[in-house]
């Protein structure tokens, strides 16, 4: 898994106002300048915000990211939610999930 790449884009994605005008006209184009996965950049570009957070995006950089596609603050929260549901435990990074599913979810 490629983590610091797609966690490297979408930092770059946050800050740099260029990218973003070439994300927004090519996202594409944009995902092709970092070595992701498939599954990385079918996430990245759908946008999967539950895939991203499972992959092991960090939040304070996920949630950015989340603003900029539009996706409001309960949606985001409750997008993560379903993510671990639909995708299992957060595989790697810093929420890598220690607990089963079920008792994160319980407590989330």
């Amino acid at each position: 898994m490629s983590l610091y790449q797609l966690s490297k884009l979408l930092y770059e994605l946050n800050r740099d106002d260029a990218l973003k005008a070439r994300f927004r006209e090519a996202p594409e184009s944009v995902a092709d300048g970092y070595a992701l996965t498939g599954e990385e950049r079918t996430a990245l570009l759908q946008p999967d915000i539950g895939l991203l957070y499972v992959l092991g995006v960090n939040g304070q950089i996920l949630m950015h990211y989340a603003a900029f596609c539009g996706i409001e603050w309960s949606d985001y929260l409750q997008r993560m939610r379903d993510g671990v549901k639909a995708h299992g435990p957060v595989r790697a990074g810093i929420y890598a999930m220690t607990t089963s599913v079920d008792e994160k979810i319980a407590g989330a």
